[in-house]
């Protein structure tokens, strides 16, 4: 690109309750990060929500933290951020109400509903994705019934990244990934009319943004520049959504080759060459962009965020985590665990709204760090399960807040029985936004020097073995759970 000084590139991540930026230069080195907590909001049961004007209003001040200084401008600003949810703008990007957060389950009855009609199957059948509360889709048709003034205020039901790219550029866009879930024909180019018909939404088809491939591009307007203290002129991307932007900025290039992000949700992806419309109805398949390339990734619901919940419970810091997992052996003391702990249920590597999660083998003894240690390997048991049903062959890199737990690498490569690759850090979705909008404007990258990993974590082959007996565990455990979650 062109510029008078070193090239600089600007990552915009907006994570579930955490938005980040990250300063590139032209090798992919990180030279300065900053973020801003933008909480979740939970105004009723079931329903989560988030301040859209507060998200952008972090990454607005973010950008001035980051790019202090004329000489620390950047020559691209490349956004990605949570996918799923939805969230209402009006034509100039601003806000209509709240958005919905893909945590959301206040549309666990219109999946139901979908479920009992075989709607939901017939557009997995259709798409090789499957719906759950959080998805657009349901979210669309829980509005459309309950609060449809809101859509007629409405310009776009997009995406979290589509709102930022949206306000500082002025375009109204998304890309294939986001576009792929839930109303894309499985090309990564467009919308399927068969899709919305059958979810009723057919009459809102308007509010979809147009898909733009590789990547919807702009330029930062004057107005934004006010705001941000970036540049007017600038090139602006938007997208790919966190999930691929972090398979990109973690180096998964090969086919089979996967990505294990450790991070508020257990996400696992793999890259594939086709569309599986067969099997168990689970999972996405992801657009990159790119004919012929699609990312099936199987997110589960609940990844660090259990974790948190059970070192509150137990007034433990995450300091003490790495002690705790050393201190304990394989197995736990017998504890076991299905780490369902999400409200809305589970979607991946199978859909089932009312999955609850379970502590199994307690007894007085149990100590803290066995429920905890249990928890990680459940954890680790689910992953397992997602890479296999998303088809795992080659090699798995891994990302993700709970990487700084190198305890916790050792138990999910022994789990996986396979050594992992520790993604280039710090900001790995930051990072692969600015690897796709970099090929998106055709400007040349060495991405194997911006991917090459930080390190390999091996696993223990006498923990291996262990794992093997306690996985079959764990498939037996979830399939006696499965009346429960019923009543």
């Amino acid at each position: 690109m062109d510029g008078a000084g070193p090239a600089r590139y600007l990552g915009v991540d907006i994570g579930t309750s955490v938005a980040k930026l990250a300063l590139f230069d032209e090798d992919g080195t990180v030279l300065r990060t900053a973020g801003r907590s933008v909480p979740l909001q939970h105004p009723a049961p079931g329903h989560v929500e988030q301040d859209a004007a507060a998200v952008f209003a972090a990454v607005a001040e973010l950008a001035r933290e980051v790019c202090p200084t004329p000489a620390d401008a950047p020559q691209l600003v490349a956004v990605t951020g949570q996918g799923d949810g939805c969230w209402l703008l009006d034509d100039d990007a601003q806000p209509v109400g709240p958005a919905l957060s893909w945590l959301d389950a206040r549309a666990g009855d219109v999946l139901a509903d979908w479920d009992r009609a075989g709607v939901t199957e017939a557009i997995y059948r259709r798409t090789g994705n499957s719906l759950f509360p959080g998805a657009q889709a349901p979210l669309l048709a829980w509005l459309d019934k309950h609060q449809p003034d809101r859509l007629a205020r409405a310009a776009t039901a997009g995406y979290c990244k589509d709102m930022v790219f949206g306000r500082l550029t002025g375009v109204r866009a998304t890309d294939a990934s986001d576009a792929s879930m839930p109303f894309g024909d499985a090309t990564g180019s467009r919308y399927d009319s068969g899709v919305l018909d059958a979810c009723g939404l057919a009459h809102r088809a308007g509010l979809l943004a147009p898909v733009v491939t590789p990547l919807p591009t702009g330029t930062v307007t004057a107005g934004a520049a006010a705001l941000t203290g970036l540049p007017a002129g600038v090139a602006v991307t938007g997208g790919p959504y966190d999930l691929p932007a972090c398979a990109a900025g973690g180096g998964v290039t090969e086919f089979g080759a996967g990505l294990l992000t450790l991070g508020t949700t257990l996400a696992c992806q793999v890259l594939v060459s086709t569309v599986d419309k067969s099997g168990t109805r689970a999972g996405m398949h992801l657009a990159t962009g790119t004919p012929g390339r699609w990312l099936r990734a199987m997110p589960a619901m609940v990844g660090t965020a259990s974790l948190d919940w059970l070192l509150a419970l137990l007034g433990r810091g995450h300091d003490q985590l790495d002690g705790m997992l050393r201190e304990t052996a394989p197995g736990a003391g017998g504890v076991e665990v299905l780490p369902y702990l999400a409200p809305s249920g589970e979607r991946a590597p199978f859909v089932d709204p009312a999955a609850r999660g379970q502590f199994t083998g307690i007894e007085l003894t149990t100590t803290g760090a066995q429920l905890v240690r249990a928890l990680c390997e459940g954890l680790g048991y689910a992953a397992r399960q997602c890479l296999e049903a998303a088809g795992l062959s080659g090699r798995l890199v891994v990302c993700g807040g709970g990487t700084r737990s190198l305890p916790w690498l050792e138990i999910f490569a022994s789990v996986l029985g396979r050594p992992l690759e520790l993604a280039r850090s710090p900001e790995v979705g930051a990072r692969g936004a600015v690897l796709a909008g970099l090929a998106a404007l055709g400007e040349p990258v060495e991405v194997a020097a911006w991917t090459r990993p930080d390190r390999l974590i091996d696993p223990d082959p006498a923990a291996v073995s262990y794992y093997e007996d306690g996985y079959r565990r764990y498939l037996a455990n979830q399939d006696a759970a499965r009346p429960r979650w019923r009543r």
